[in-house]
């Protein structure tokens, strides 16, 4: 009887362990979202797919969304450069100089 409560307990123990690094790993992917990648980083995704890695194979070695490995390999080919994008938007109202003061 008591063997059957230890498993049964280190069985919850491991749900309950395997649910908070899913936790803890979707706190970070949330983060991620608004961060951006180093140049270093993108630059790798396009070293790794010259290389003939294919999108998911790069996904997984670096722990990067395939929609992101998508995104940068699609830009590469497109304009060239693994560098941030000019973005548009509205232009800033104050001048560099006047929001200082």
């Amino acid at each position: 009887m008591d063997g059957e409560k230890e498993e049964s307990e280190s069985a919850l123990g491991d749900n309950h362990q395997g649910f908070l690094e899913r936790a803890s790993i979707h706190v970070l992917v949330s983060i991620m979202k608004t961060k951006e990648l180093t140049k270093q980083v993108r630059d790798k995704v396009v070293e790794k797919y010259e290389a003939g890695l294919g999108y998911k194979k790069i996904s997984r070695a670096l722990n990067i969304s395939l929609s992101t490995i998508k995104s940068i390999i699609r830009k590469w080919k497109e304009y060239g450069t693994t560098a941030n994008l000019p973005r548009g938007g509205r232009p800033p109202k104050l001048k560099s100089r006047t929001r200082r003061k």
